[in-house]
């Protein structure tokens, strides 16, 4: 169990540093030496400064909302770090009555609600981004959540290019899956796509935050894998009770501590605005209140977030894939400062000092 975790929202370099309480913003990148302020040890012990971490104990999550997206660029620089990117899923039906009036999301009429064509536009932009960013080429895993929208998104940001009917590969979405009207999406030269529970949206009442049958799903996203929902009926939503915000913050810790079991190092999390808000406001306490508030502050449509997820507890097990011991072919090495070291205590030895 992580019992003590980071989120952060880097800045430019690979060393995240906090600017004092004093300062109104941290020191930009490329600024003097003589501009900068002088930490001293006791500032980062309390991590008023610059931290340090081992890579292969980082994650990194890119996260997408479903209300409109999300994402933030998150470094790749501690081992006790997951990178991850979340997005927010884009434009749904539900959204554009729900903007005007709440109560429209009471209605049955918006059950599992899929994208708009609107959504989809948004979808095929940031698609554009992921790959002319890079980032496409460094996702390990996509996490959706199981609803339409989000899972929409997700094959419409991740996934391969349009299907070529090609007997021989599973489509990730079908042709016109949810009415969308879209010509099917490869699974090919794209990353495995994972549906978890754990990152829904708000659970009850809401029409449109129930999901279908999962024999219902697997028919429309034939490449997704469902196989860590037990149930194939939606047994979480009740139509009487919603979720406090207090339950949904304590689901998105479970989600987080459970990354923690994947191997994968860059994650994108596919999902919702009122998961995310509910489950980052518990992060980022430690931080500059500037700071607090990039990690925290509500996701649009189709919005992309990296950030990295930090374990202080050693409650990771991974090993270095990049660490190197050194010595091959062994040799003498004795650093400088520990001779230095050697000849003050031969000194006070011998009486000289």
């Amino acid at each position: 169990m992580l019992t003590d975790v980071i989120l952060t929202s880097p800045a430019s370099s690979a060393i995240t540093f906090s600017s004092s309480p004093s300062s109104k913003f941290p020191s930009p990148p490329g600024a003097s030496v003589s501009a900068l302020r002088t930490f001293s040890l006791s500032d980062m012990n309390s991590g008023a400064g610059p931290g340090l971490f081992p890579l292969h104990r980082c994650k990194t999550l890119h996260l997408i909302a479903f209300f409109l997206g999300f994402c933030s660029q998150i470094p790749r620089h501690c081992g006790l770090i997951k990178p991850y990117i979340q997005v927010r899923h884009a434009q749904g039906i539900h959204n554009v009555d729900g903007d005007k009036n709440y109560k429209a999301y009471l209605s049955p009429e918006y059950f599992d609600a899929q994208l708009t064509p609107l959504g989809w536009q948004q979808a095929d932009n940031l698609r554009k981004h992921v790959h002319a960013s890079g980032l496409a080429k460094r996702i390990e895993l996509v996490i959706t959540s199981p609803l339409m929208r989000t899972m929409q998104t997700a094959v419409g940001v991740f996934g391969g290019e349009g299907y070529k009917d090609r007997m021989d590969v599973l489509p990730l979405m079908v042709a016109n899956a949810g009415g969308s009207n879209r010509s099917a999406i490869l699974s090919l030269n794209c990353p495995p796509f994972l549906a978890v529970e754990l990152c829904r949206e708000h659970l009850g009442v809401h029409p449109c935050d129930k999901r279908r049958s999962i024999s219902d799903y697997q028919f429309l996203f034939p490449a997704i894998d469902f196989s860590l929902i037990e149930s194939d009926e939606d047994i979480l939503w009740k139509a009487n009770v919603r979720e406090t915000n207090e339950e949904v913050a304590a689901r998105g810790l479970e989600f987080m501590n459970w990354l923690w079991t994947r191997k994968e190092k860059e994650i994108a999390i596919v999902t919702h605005s009122g998961f995310l808000f509910h489950t980052l406001s518990a992060f980022g306490k430690d931080c500059h209140p500037l700071v607090k508030t990039e990690i925290c502050k509500h996701f649009a449509n189709c919005e992309l977030r990296s950030m990295i997820i930090v374990d202080r507890s050693m409650a990771g097990s991974d090993s270095s894939t990049t660490n190197y011991p050194g010595k091959i072919p062994s040799g003498l090495d004795l650093p400088s400062d520990i001779a230095d070291g050697k000849l003050e205590k031969e000194a006070r030895n011998s009486g000289l000092t």
